[in-house]
């Protein structure tokens, strides 16, 4: 966004130049005192009789149908509420609301006067009684009522203060120094992109004044000696926005310095609600706009301390905006809005919730858990990073920490739909208040999952199983396959793990060939990793896929020969733990082949890749033009609630029925098909699958963009929201950079970004965050890794 009025510095006259200026323009000989501003330079001129006025000299870049706006809107307030106290605009001596000051021949000035209103600055006011603060609610009411039917083509602009956009915001987030705080910054704007922006044009619009905050709000003492709402000066901000935007902005620092913020801005909405009711869709969105005008404030600040390092009034609230937000972070936006919904509905704002309700302590800390861990949790169960985080939130692509500090959560596929999606949540909750039962029983939520499922795999993929996890769906595929072919023998790919019982892990080299681990048992069969960059077929290869396939071949061969017979080959439709592998065109189609040839079936791991997360497919088997004989799901199918599934074809399904009866207690209960269903439901609505497509697209082309800067980047490889970074010493050797990617995850995540390593030498970087990820958040993440590979890798 281009702001040259907010990147361009203030007029720069002395007092005797504006002494003359009131002199010349409007005959009226005064003292002349320099106030503080922002973009603008302000005067407070007192006449020899003790009358006051402000003269305004404009910033140079300033529009003038700008200025004719604002002069419009007064004036026009002040014609539908007269007893307003606004700051009406003087008439020069030619009868002109605005003057042009010629100064040295080389620069003209946009001038005009404003009369003076006495009283001090809300914010120098304390403590904020719920009374005034209803009184600003209601003065703001009064003036947006007054604004209704004003237009005017000087308000249609772009300016970083409407804060129905977050396009300043974005532009300048790296300006913020403070990682935490830039972090938070970066998760309020995500969280707007994904649930104000799209409810926007809904909202009542209009022309607003958009700056009532604690520097504009004037306060007088009563009779009583009791403070009240004397006037709202600076109409600068002015815009054509959502109404509700008014309101928001005021709140915002009415809740700076308060220990119960919402019950503060509470008493602003009983005021406004009273004068201009608030419609639903207004309050559902009035919290989130007026964090984002915090946002905006911390944005704004650091972006004009490097422009103008000497101007202290840009920094007044920057400090207490981001303490501010630090807090706020911590709210839930379901409750902000109940608080501000239930006020609206004749509720008192003594029913707000304490500070304590809303900001909730965590007793332990991350010390004390790490002890109890010790005591209590077997020592073989891992930590993340070198001081491992204790998380209490989260909140679409992100999480929080006890302190309330967001990490952009880039590598976390189980809640595909994002942390918490109050979709899932709310399925959750209802069945869940209704009915959990198992499966011998009957129940449509089961039936209208499967259909639903089957509705979206390949014929004959239409007979479901329910479990409870990747590791159960993987140990139910291995006795199908086994049931069905009368054999016992599995052929996997090297570097492939499917999951944590005892016949998974026999099928899973990650494990079996890890150190502790005991190698392939004799009826496990590995072939090699089709590696396109570090494997014997490269990329560029147009018969790498059935190259890499052939050894599939020669595994049955091998296996013929010594007696043995194939059950299946079992392999994920991308490799995740083995490195983010994605297979060289007709791997699987050749590797299927050879398979049922001999007389084999063929299982699709989809635990980690399936649901849409490759962008161009569904599933990650479609990528490779095959249809699976056996396909077991998992960890996004129900957004991180445990449910899976095998989905498999009625002939396998017959097979297996032959043998034990197969029951599953947790299995396809009601709450978790609930789940699922409202899992499928949000991929579909958002249209999900295209974001990740759309999303890992441009992700994927600026990590190219990064491997052409930095060397130790040896490899960039990836499907839609499904991405690996290889690094490397050297690009000709390939020695892996398994030190280097410790490093990177670590620093990575002060940056407020969670990432891990995988791959068999822990060299991979690895990229698969909840497929709610934006472009925005892409941004974030590039220039974040880029910072740290220049400062520890070149």
């Amino acid at each position: 966004m281009t702001s040259s009025v907010f990147e361009t510095p203030p007029p720069q006259l002395s007092v005797e130049e504006a002494q003359t200026a009131a002199s010349d323009f409007y005959g009226i000989s005064a003292s002349a005192e320099l106030l503080v501003s922002e973009r603008d330079q302000n005067f407070l001129l007192c006449d020899r009789s003790g009358e006051r006025y402000v003269l305004k000299i404009a910033n140079p870049s300033e529009v003038r149908a700008t200025l004719e706006m604002q002069n419009g809107a007064i004036t026009h307030i002040l014609e539908k509420e007269s007893d307003l106290t606004i700051p009406r605009v003087r008439k020069n001596l030619a009868g002109e609301g605005i003057c042009l000051l010629e100064r040295n021949g080389d620069a003209t000035f946009m001038v005009r006067l404003l009369d003076y209103i006495p009283g001090r600055f809300l914010k120098e006011v304390q403590p904020h009684t719920p009374e005034l603060l209803r009184q600003l609610g209601r003065l703001l009411a009064r003036m947006d009522r007054a604004l209704e039917g004003y237009t005017h083509s000087g308000a249609e602009r772009s300016i970083p203060w409407n804060v129905t956009s977050t396009a300043f915001v974005r532009d300048h987030l790296f300006d913020i120094e403070d990682a935490a705080e830039r972090a938070i910054v970066d998760c309020f704007a995500s969280q707007f992109e994904r649930s104000v922006i799209p409810r926007l044009p809904s909202l009542r619009r209009s022309i607003i004044h958009n700056d009532g905050n604690d520097d504009n709000i004037l306060i007088r003492e009563n009779s009583r000696g009791e403070s009240e709402i004397a006037g709202v000066i600076d109409f600068g901000d002015m815009v054509f926005s959502a109404i509700i935007c008014e309101l928001a902005v005021s709140i915002a620092y009415v809740m700076l310095g308060k220990k119960n913020p919402l019950q503060e801005a509470g008493h602003v909405v009983t005021g406004y609600h009273r004068i201009l009711p608030l419609e639903a869709s207004e309050l559902e969105v009035l919290f989130p706009l007026a964090c984002m005008r915090l946002c905006t404030t911390v944005a704004m600040a650091a972006y004009r301390k490097k422009l103008f390092p000497q101007n202290e009034y840009i920094r007044i609230t920057k400090t207490s905006a981001g303490t501010l937000l630090r807090r706020l972070i911590k709210v839930d936006l379901q409750l902000a809005q109940e608080v501000f919904e239930g006020i609206c509905r004749g509720g008192t704002e003594s029913a707000v919730p304490t500070p304590e309700e809303v900001f909730p302590s965590n007793d332990r800390s991350t010390e004390d858990l790490l002890q109890a861990r010790s005591r209590h949790l077997g020592k073989s169960l891992s930590t993340a990073y070198e001081r491992p985080l204790k998380i209490v939130k989260g909140r679409d692509q992100y999480l929080l920490d006890e302190s309330g500090r967001p990490y952009l959560d880039a590598v976390n596929n189980v809640c595909h739909v994002g942390h918490c999606h109050p979709k899932v949540v709310e399925a959750l909750h209802k069945q869940s208040a209704l009915l959990n039962t198992n499966t011998r029983y009957l129940h449509d939520t089961i039936i209208d999952y499967a259909q639903r499922l089957s509705e979206k795999l390949p014929d004959p993929l239409n007979v479901c199983f329910f479990v409870n996890s990747g590791s159960e769906a993987n140990e139910l595929a291995i006795r199908l396959a086994k049931a069905h072919t009368g054999a016992t023998d599995f052929i996997v790919i090297d570097g492939a793990y499917h999951g944590n019982t005892h016949s998974v892990m026999e099928i899973s080299p990650y494990k079996f060939d890890a150190p502790g681990g005991s190698g392939a048992p004799p009826h496990v069969h590995k072939v090699p990793t089709p590696d396109g960059y570090r494997g014997q077929y490269k990329q560029d290869d147009p018969d790498a896929g059935k190259m890499y396939a052939h050894a599939v071949k020669e595994v049955i061969t091998t296996m013929t020969e010594n007696g043995r017979r194939l059950a299946a080959f079992f392999g994920e439709s991308l490799m995740s733990c083995g490195g983010q592998i994605i297979y060289p065109r007709n791997y699987l189609k050749e590797a299927y082949r050879h398979t049922r040839d001999a007389g084999g079936v063929c299982v699709a791991d989809e635990v980690q890749v399936g649901f849409g997360r490759v962008g161009t497919h569904f599933w990650g088997f479609d990528t490779q033009d095959v249809v699976p004989d056996i396909v077991t799901l998992g960890k996004p199918m129900g957004n991180g609630h445990p449910v899976s599934a095998v989905v498999t074809t009625p002939e396998i399904s017959e097979s297996f029925a032959k043998g034990l009866e197969y029951f599953n207690t947790f299995g396809g209960n009601p709450v978790s098909c609930a789940i699922a269903a409202a899992v499928l439901d949000v991929i579909e609505e958002e249209k999900l699958q295209e974001n990740a497509l759309r999303t890992g697209t441009a992700l994927k082309e600026k990590l190219q963009l990064l491997k052409t800067n930095h060397k130790i980047i040896g490899d960039v490889r990836g499907l839609g929201l499904f991405l690996g970074i290889e690094l490397v010493l050297d690009r000709q050797t390939l020695a892996p950079a398994t030190q280097q990617a410790a490093v990177i995850i670590n620093r990575i995540k002060e940056e407020g970004i969670l990432l891990s390593t995988d791959g068999p030498l822990h060299n991979v970087l690895k990229i698969k965050p909840p497929i709610i990820f934006s472009e925005p958040n892409v941004d974030f993440l590039i220039v974040a890794l880029d910072k740290i590979l220049s400062a520890i890798c070149d």
